[in-house]
């Protein structure tokens, strides 16, 4: 491909516009990828999945595909038997949910008998894995926190901390707001080194005993563990350790319960972001009002009220033209200059994305009809 010609038509900028809508870094790699065909039966494919995406749009909003991200990386790592943390299990968790959605959301477009060209060949190429989404969903939350539900242990060792933070805080409550109020820079309960303390001047730093372990940038006051919690915060980090130490078990585990998938989890990231690029393609297309050409064999290109995207659809001026014969069995987007009523400028290149126009002459409706 001759990229003069595409820079001269602003082939990248109206990518650019199109991506605006791309919401998958899966959807972002095969925009990245797409180079105008002259192939005629990959251009047909192209053209019927954006008239299926165009359709979906109009009965449904669009094909529910939400933000995700490459989980290529992640995959990666399970092959070579390396663990993923929590972030990393959540974004393939959304793929896996995204994908029992998918087939659930066209599922429900079969029984209402709604015919596609092309977008049922794509949900039958998605692996939905129920058990291991399930599992998946009730051991991570969406920001990659491992969940109480994880394992019995996990939750049994939280609520022990919480038993023990509870009675560390009602401990030093009683103290910033009994009579030793007045030893104290300020009556708050804070954390130094994962340890609760209080904040103490520092003429009174004998006064409760314990352990410093911080100062303030004077030196007025000083961060103390009174004595009277030493004990009970070495408990609670006990039991923070432990959770630490379940957590890292539970990512191992998960981590282990991906491998055997990983072909199919990878695939279904690709349909995604495949659905999603169709996606744009139509928003795309509605933004522009523009209309899924018919292509032939022929070379005769026939524009109606055709504009090019890149220019101010307020300022444009649409105009009709047609060439019988021209050298490439495509459809075209096209730039025009008129100047005293005489075409000045023609540009043209063949893209699979929503054009104004189709090679009768004839507009065609949102569903695929003709108008």
């Amino acid at each position: 491909m001759n990229t003069k010609i595409l820079d001269v038509l602003g082939f990248e900028q109206v990518k650019s516009q199109i991506g605006q809508y791309i919401v998958t870094a899966q959807g972002k790699e095969a925009l990245a990828k797409l180079v105008p065909s002259s192939d005629e039966q990959v251009i047909s494919s192209w053209l019927a999945e954006t008239e299926d995406a165009i359709k979906i749009q109009r009965l449904r909003g669009g094909i529910p595909v939400p933000k995700i991200e490459n989980i290529r990386p992640q995959m990666k790592r399970i092959e070579i038997g390396a663990d993923l943390n929590g972030v990393e299990l959540a974004q393939v968790a959304r793929v896996l949910s995204t994908t029992q959605e998918l087939k659930r959301f066209f599922a429900d477009l079969s029984e209402s008998e709604i015919e596609f060209s092309r977008l049922y060949h794509w949900e039958e190429q998605l692996v939905s894995l129920p058990t291991l989404n399930r599992r998946l969903k009730e051991s991570i939350d969406e920001d990659g926190r491992v969940t109480d539900d994880a394992s019995p242990a996990l939750r049994g060792i939280r609520q022990s901390i919480r038993r023990a933070e509870r009675t560390i805080r009602e401990t030093l409550d009683g103290i910033v707001r009994g009579g030793n109020a007045k030893y104290l820079s300020d009556t708050i309960v804070t954390m130094r080194n994962e340890r609760y303390v209080i904040p103490v001047k520092q003429e009174y730093r004998g006064v409760f005993g314990g352990v410093v372990h911080d100062q303030s940038s004077s030196g007025q006051t000083l961060f103390i563990e009174p004595k009277q919690v030493v004990e009970q915060n070495n408990r609670l980090r006990q039991h923070q350790i432990a959770e630490r130490d379940e957590i890292t078990r539970i990512l191992a585990e998960l981590s282990a319960e991906l491998a055997p998938y990983q072909r199919e989890i990878l695939h279904n990231a690709y349909v995604i972001g495949i659905m999603d690029f169709m996606n744009a393609k139509a928003r795309f297309g509605k933004e522009m009002k523009a209309v899924v050409p018919a292509i032939n064999q022929d070379n005769h290109v026939f524009f109606k009220q055709a504009r090019h995207p890149l220019i101010d659809q307020e300022k444009v001026v649409p105009n009709d033209n047609d060439w019988k014969r021209l050298s490439s069995c495509c459809h075209y987007w096209a730039e025009y200059r008129w100047e005293n009523h005489h075409l000045k400028n023609i540009r043209a290149v063949a893209d699979h994305g929503p054009s104004r126009l189709t090679n009768s002459g004839r507009r065609r409706k949102p569903n695929g009809g003709l108008q």
